[in-house]
This record gives structure tokens, sequence and C-alpha cells, in this order.
């Protein structure tokens, strides 16, 4: 994470994957989640609220699905649901967890963050090639777009995102 202001390095991590995505959950606010996708069907999600010097960011890895993860992004009306794209022409919908208490002491005066857990909602195969490119619509929660590798370009809903 590097601050363009003050032109210094903040963190940085090895996820041990290639990644292929990253995002916070809003621009609007202060750092709150990073989410991270990967080669090999992993997803990191990064709590940014709590740094520890020695161990960074806490974070979970999770697998999604049985092929890359093309990319991980929040709905924009609800920063704790996310969609993740993937290689097999997958959309999983998935909704971040926070923990009971997002930093525990860890002795000598320092703080440790805590990762929330991330539960999947849906999943569903709808290209038969890899999505490359996804967006929600920021006035209509559900509406999205996404284009895949089979030169297509779709419109999904995904209903009832209001009771979570």
């Amino acid at each position: 994470m590097f601050d363009l202001r003050t032109n210094m390095l903040r963190w940085d991590t090895n996820v041990k994957n290639g990644v292929c995505h990253v995002q916070f959950d809003r621009r609007d606010i202060l750092m709150n989640k990073l989410a991270v996708s990967t080669l090999e069907s992993n997803m990191i999600m990064y709590d940014l609220r709590t740094y520890h010097p020695e161990e960074g960011f806490a974070g979970r890895t999770q697998k999604v699905t049985k092929s890359t993860v093309w990319g991980c992004h929040f709905v924009p009306q609800n920063r704790e649901l996310f969609a993740t794209v993937g290689g097999n022409g997958s959309i999983t919908l998935h909704k971040y967890c926070y923990p009971a208490e997002r930093k525990v002491e860890c002795g000598e005066g320092m703080e440790k963050g805590v990762p929330g857990t991330v539960d999947m909602l849906n999943q569903k195969e709808i290209c038969p090639q890899p999505i490359v490119s996804f967006d929600w619509h920021l006035q209509k929660e559900g509406l999205c777009v996404f284009a895949s590798l089979d030169q297509a370009v779709r419109v999904a809903i995904c209903t009832k995102l209001n009771l979570y």
C-alpha cells in the first residue's frame, strides 16, 4: 500500500499467488476492508482498521471457486456484501461478518486486528468462459453488468440484497 500524499510505502505483504484484483469496500470512508482476489481460487479479506508493526493488517484467506478469482466487487449500497467472479464463469455472492471485537491486546500496549468471517450466500455459473470485468450499478441495488472471454456482455440482477 503506497501513500501518494507522503510518497511512502505504508504496508506490503506477500499473498503467495498472483494478484488479479484489489478493491476497498468504499471510497468515502476511512480505510475499512480491502479485498484481494488471486490465482488458484483464493480471496483474501483484510481488516484495515488496526495495524500491527510486525504482523501488519489482519486478513482471512478463503477458497472461493475451483479456478482463478478474477475480481472481488463490493455492492455500493451495502459494504458487507460483495461478489467474486471466477475463471469458471461463476459469480459468487458473499457477506462479510465482523468479529465481536475488531482488535485485541497483544502485550506491551500494542493492538492486533481480528479478521471477520466471509459467508457464501449464493453461487451461479453463468458463462462458459472466465468473467474478466464486472461492475455494480450505483443507484439500482443488485443490478450488475459483466463481460466474459466468450465475447459477451451480460446484465444480471441479484434480488433480495436488502435482507442482508
